[in-house]
């Protein structure tokens, strides 16, 4: 079901007030709503805004979406700035948002640390195999070189 956070018309003719309501889209602007969230009265001086702020921002966290003028309407009384901060899209300046503690995280955090030195320890074992074998490969390499090296010496030193 679409929701939408718009006015519905009150008052007499030519005397609008408004309520700001949770319905339907489908419904007809002035038919049955869901919620009331607040009221709008454009005629007073200075314009009468009164939302229920908590109300507004949970059905915008719940997916309803205001029309331009509710949004206004809930710029203007703060709901949509809560919402926004709610959301994490706006971060208030010195504070931090605020992180849900996980139980759970420093027991798998251990489990984890453990496996990670397991690994450690197996790829360093056989790093140390490899470079034993390199230096034993090395080793022949050289003894082979320099019998090359004396073979040639001595041909040369008797040619």
């Amino acid at each position: 079901m679409p929701v939408k956070i718009r006015l519905t018309r009150m008052g007499k003719k030519k005397q609008p007030s408004y309520r700001v309501v949770v319905m339907d889209s489908r419904k007809p602007r002035d038919g049955k709503y869901i919620e009331q969230i607040g009221r709008y009265d454009a005629r007073q001086d200075p314009s009468l805004i009164e939302i229920n702020n908590e109300r507004a921002v949970e059905w915008l966290q719940h997916g309803a979406q205001p029309t331009d003028r509710a949004k206004k309407l809930l710029e203007i009384s703060g709901a949509w700035t809560e919402f926004k901060v709610a959301r994490g899209e706006i971060h208030t300046v010195g504070e931090k948002p605020e992180k849900a503690p996980v139980e759970a995280a420093p027991v798998m955090l251990d489990e984890i640390r453990e496996e990670a030195e397991e690994v450690i320890e197996a790829v360093e074992a056989e790093e140390a195999d490899e470079a034993v074998e390199a230096v034993e490969a090395a080793d022949d390499d050289t003894i082979e070189i320099t019998t090359i090296e004396d073979t040639d010496a001595t041909e040369t030193d008797e040619a």
